[in-house]
């Protein structure tokens, strides 16, 4: 059987298997966007679907550190809408 790759989610720091978290990607354009796929270029940082560890990502701007950019308002709503969605 083969292993699942497992990634960190930046949240609660917990590990669990990729295809379990949800990707946001920073582009060579610096854009920013919710990978459903995993597979788009660019650097990328995990999330659980969960709304606490968005929430404590917000408040401890963990992912714009992680992404060396500043995140957009609308981006942290696009990704409450798609936790809240599943």
């Amino acid at each position: 059987m083969k292993n699942q790759p497992q990634r960190t989610c930046m949240g609660c720091n917990s590990k669990k298997d990729k295809k379990d978290l949800i990707r946001i990607v920073k582009n060579k354009e610096n854009q920013i966007c919710v990978d459903r796929t995993g597979k788009q270029e660019g650097r990328g940082a995990y999330l659980c679907d969960n709304i606490q560890c968005l929430e404590k990502v917000i408040r401890s701007k963990r992912l714009e550190r992680a992404l060396a950019c500043k995140i957009a308002e609308e981006i942290y709503e696009n990704l409450r809408g798609v936790i809240l969605d599943q």
